[in-house]
């Protein structure tokens, strides 16, 4: 298990310059591969509960059993203290929400957020699911979330800026009316679960390096439809938007290969094909990679 799971402080590395990042082995991959498979089954098992009834805190349960038995842990519980074994956000809340008693009801929009730690490696992923029908702006919004998703993640290839990330986000759904998240970010994953690059959801020239081989790290933007600033519930983990309209993301864990980018927790043979899937005008059923 994580050190923090004892001490909820997880370690400290040295100090480093934003574009100093750990390029994986082909031995840190593999294990990264494993981690990111069992992400993507405990998400699917997640994703598989969201019914009108079902309360988010019935569907943590559910993910720390499927971790524990397959002798993982689940990166969340104790994390800087979290309390739960992942995170559930739910309308307008934009990330790091805390499972709980509340029923999920018809029209709901959840983003279900999945890290494992197993063999020494994190891997990290979330989907969004809807609660039986939800309303034609809902829809809207996680089409336009996930396509600008998947546009940033196919941009990914050796010798490109993480700062060009950003922009692809941030000018897709401004178009479209919607806003992106500035005060959360997707990051670099490994033994450690947030460490370099940062990967900011909006146009910046951060000085946050280049794509390499081995490079690991997540995208994961969150779009309002109103304001993108949040407030901080008495809880002092869950950010929801300011304004209470509704929000999306999606996150992969992702790796820089010789001819692209593939994802870690990408989905498998079998696993369920959403709508905004089917319907994306950026790639159309499940987003396996993008190579030259």
């Amino acid at each position: 298990i994580p050190s923090f799971a004892l001490t909820s402080v997880p370690p400290s590395p040295p100090p480093a310059l934003p574009w100093v990042i750990e390029k994986k082995t082909p031995s840190m991959i593999s294990k990264m591969e494993a981690s990111g498979i069992l992400a993507r089954q405990c998400l699917e098992l997640a994703g598989s509960m969201v019914k009108p009834g079902v309360t988010t805190e019935e569907i943590d349960l559910a993910v720390h059993e499927e971790c524990i038995k397959n002798g993982a842990y689940p990166s969340p519980l104790n994390y800087h203290g979290f309390p739960k074994s992942c995170c559930t956000s739910v309308n307008e809340v934009i990330c790091h929400g805390i499972p709980d008693a509340r029923k999920l009801k018809e029209g709901d929009i959840v983003n279900l957020d999945v890290t494992v730690y197993k063999d020494g490696f994190h891997g990290d992923c979330s989907e969004m699911f809807v609660v039986g029908e939800t309303d034609e702006k809902s829809k809207e919004l996680i089409q336009v979330t996930y396509d600008c998703w998947v546009k940033a993640m196919s941009f990914c290839r050796p010798g490109r800026s993480y700062s060009d990330i950003g922009g692809i986000i941030e000018d897709y759904v401004t178009e479209r009316g919607f806003s992106t998240v500035r005060a959360f970010c997707g990051h670099g994953i490994g033994s450690v679960f947030h460490t370099n690059p940062n990967i900011l959801h909006y146009k910046n020239s951060e000085p946050n390096g280049k794509m390499e081989v081995g490079h690991t790290f997540t995208i994961e933007p969150m779009i309002c439809v109103g304001t993108n600033r949040h407030v901080t519930w008495p809880d002092n983990w869950t950010a929801a938007t300011k304004d209470g309209g509704r929000t999306a993301q999606f996150e992969h864990t992702l790796l820089i290969t010789e001819d692209g980018v593939r994802p870690l927790t990408g989905k498998r043979e079998g696993d369920r094909v959403q709508w905004w899937e089917e319907n994306s005008e950026v790639c159309k059923g499940i987003w396996k990679g993008s190579f030259n």
